[in-house]
């Protein structure tokens, strides 16, 4: 098991963010990657730890053939673009954006005066052309939720054999997977195969034993 710490890295940012970039993959990024970043796992590719200056914002940007999956840890952002024009996150949502083919701009905006604080991760799309989607989720207390990640034959989930859940987890909540997994904590603490991670950890490696020490909001990565 190995684990790589947020603030080892450098923070850099674009318009009206500052951001930590924890998995920038080769597949994605080559020789642009950052030093430190790890590559991600399946089709997952990239994940940064943004903070959004008060009324700041990304800026109208777009996607295509990338499957984009927000997720708010602390404050608010009031969604704008070609998908879901006028949504609003609030903490602890959970937002996925399918480009595909069709693709999709967006504009995430900090509509308060405060700081606040957004998960961004990337996974590349299994196959290429589908349509462009949406979905928003809102994680229950003291459990996993999946945000991404399915079959073919369900549409609760964006489909894929990369899967993410999210979970807000109370002390002493417990999450095992088997397998590979990529996993980063954005609030809290907790034990990893008897080792204390904290806010900002990014751990993989093999069969995750979670065991939550305080609340905690945990965001897991594997593959089914």
């Amino acid at each position: 098991m190995e684990i790589l710490q947020r603030d080892d890295l450098k923070r850099s940012g674009f318009a009206g963010l500052r951001e930590t970039r924890l998995v920038m993959d080769q597949r994605v990024f080559n020789r642009r990657a950052e030093t430190g970043t790890w590559d991600g796992i399946g089709n997952f590719v990239y994940l940064a730890d943004a903070r959004f200056l008060p009324k700041g914002e990304t800026r109208l940007h777009g996607h295509k053939e990338i499957d984009v999956i927000s997720v708010m840890v602390e404050g608010r952002i009031a969604h704008e673009g070609s998908l879901q024009h006028g949504q609003e996150m609030d903490s602890h949502h959970v937002q996925a954006q399918r480009a595909g083919g069709e693709g999709f701009s967006h504009n995430e905006i900090n509509p308060d005066d405060a700081e606040n604080r957004m998960i961004q991760l990337w996974v590349l799309p299994e196959r290429a052309g589908v349509p462009a989607g949406y979905k928003l989720y809102s994680p229950k207390e003291g459990e996993m939720t999946r945000v991404y990640g399915g079959s073919t034959d369900q549409d609760v989930t964006l489909d894929s054999h990369t899967l993410i859940d999210v979970g807000l987890l109370a002390a002493g909540n417990n999450v095992t997977i088997n397998g590979p997994f990529l996993a980063y904590v954005t609030r809290g603490a907790g034990r990893v195969n008897n080792k204390t991670v904290g806010d900002g950890d990014l751990i993989r490696g093999e069969n995750l034993e979670f065991n939550a020490v305080e609340p905690t909001q945990l965001i897991v990565v594997y593959i089914d």
